[in-house]
């Protein structure tokens, strides 16, 4: 009985307690499929050879000693030598990052910095609406920087509509409830029941209407002028979070006034509907910007400071440390410091006509005046015509890149292909030539014969 006690030890130490190297970091095998369900898992999933996985192994370990009193274990798998935890969580590619409840499964589609991947498991772990009780809770929460919050009672139909956009947006956002008692504290309330957001150190009202307040309306719009005469039921539009009108302010409302675009955040910038504008700048490794682009950064951000009401219903402003993000979008490599404005519904872009250099904060709002009323020249959109020199664009940069990187590893990977090429077609065409010299030799054999 002793010795198996010790074997179960051991094979719990090997493969689901965490070694000495990785730190509060669990080096799981497929052994943890059956524990899956236990508790609550932040997991990793990633293969030794991909560079994004080795670029994000010291991240995760802060993120692992950031959550070390949190109820969750922090974990990571080699799908390469575990391949049947890679098909049973249907990894497409390296490194997954996924938080796993019971039988929900969430993906993270975020950025990959410690603070990003912490404030999600601190989201997930949490229902998707958290109750502030007091001051001190509040104060907590605007730790976040932005977050959206319901203030009254929860029996009404304005919470179901935000419980609804809680739980389709509890990856990415923070949701709270309220009373109206400690909110009070924070805001004059208009309103009772209300939604605020919090964002850029102020609070900024919901003020458009509940899903039922909305069908109310439809439906004494649709009321005839002849109330005698019979008319067929008005089918009732089943509630979903898209159909909601708080949905679409969410969506409009979860960035700050000057977000960082990356690439994680890309895609949910673009969902906002809006203009997008970005300031195109240059980071170095230790994510520092030249005087000159910081210049060029506040100059922007004052424009926008300013001009908040007039801008703020129709253009999202953020601004990007990679410029690769940005020379994407133009499919040209744009000089720095710049300013790019993406039509986010027709995925257009627009460029100022003047150096960006030059440009003044009255020349900005010239030009954004200009975007807003169709009048600046635009480029790209979505065609096919487009996407397709987009591909060919990427690709090119791709290329570069790697060139650049490691070019003897990318003459191997290009010379390889090529060089089997070159064999195949001189194979083909020397068997011509070959067939011919031998039909030659043997018509002189003949001849000489006779």
């Amino acid at each position: 009985m002793k010795f198996l006690l010790i074997f179960i030890v051991g094979i719990l130490s090997t493969h689901i307690l965490p070694t000495q190297s990785a730190g509060k970091v669990l080096e799981l095998s497929d052994r943890f499929l059956p524990l899956r369900k236990e508790g609550m898992w932040l997991m990793k999933f990633y293969a030794p050879w991909c560079g994004h996985c080795k670029k994000l192994e010291p991240i995760w370990k802060h993120v692992a000693q950031s959550l070390i009193e949190a109820p969750i274990r922090i974990g990571r798998v080699d799908c390469t030598r575990f391949s049947k935890v890679a098909t049973e969580f249907s990894i497409k590619g390296f490194p997954t990052i996924m938080f796993l409840k019971g039988d929900d499964v969430y993906t993270y589609d975020g950025d990959r910095t410690r603070e990003d991947i912490v404030a999600f498991a601190r989201r997930m772990m949490g229902p998707p609406v958290q109750h502030i009780h007091s001051e001190n809770d509040m104060n907590e929460a605007k730790l976040n920087s932005l977050f959206f919050v319901y203030v009254g009672s929860l029996e009404t139909p304005l919470y179901q509509d935000f419980h609804l956009n809680a739980r389709h947006f509890q990856k990415d956002e923070f949701m709270y409830s309220v009373s109206p008692q400690v909110m009070s504290n924070h805001v004059k309330l208009e309103k009772d029941p209300a939604i605020y957001v919090y964002k850029d150190k102020t609070f900024y009202l919901f003020d458009g209407e509940t899903t039922s307040e909305r069908h109310e309306r439809a439906l004494e719009d649709s009321e005839p002028e002849d109330k005698n005469s019979p008319t067929a039921p008005t089918p009732t539009e089943p509630t979903s979070v898209l159909n909601t009108s708080l949905y679409g302010w969410v969506t409009a409302e979860r960035f700050p006034l000057f977000v960082k675009v990356t690439r994680g955040k890309f895609s949910n910038i673009m969902a906002t509907n809006k203009f997008v504008v970005i300031a195109v700048l240059e980071e170095n490794k230790l994510l520092e910007i030249s005087p000159e682009m910081q210049d060029f950064k506040n100059m922007v951000r004052k424009v926008i400071e300013n001009n908040r009401e007039k801008y703020h219903k129709d253009f999202q402003f953020g601004w990007t440390g990679s410029p690769d993000l940005a020379n994407s979008v133009a499919m040209e490599s744009l000089s720095l410091p710049n300013l790019l404005v993406i039509n986010s519904s027709t995925y257009q872009h627009h460029l100022p006509e003047d150096i960006p250099t030059y440009l003044t904060p009255e020349a900005i709002e010239i030009f954004l005046d200009s975007v807003l009323a169709g009048e600046a020249p635009s480029y790209g959109g979505s065609s096919w015509m487009v996407r397709l020199y987009r591909a060919y664009y990427e690709a090119k940069s791709a290329l570069t890149d790697m060139w650049k990187g490691n070019p003897v590893l990318t003459a191997v990977l290009l010379g390889l292909p090529m060089g089997f090429l070159s064999l195949i077609f001189y194979s083909i065409c020397c068997a011509d030539i070959m067939d011919a010299e031998e039909e030659e030799e043997e018509e002189e054999y003949h001849e000489k014969a006779e």
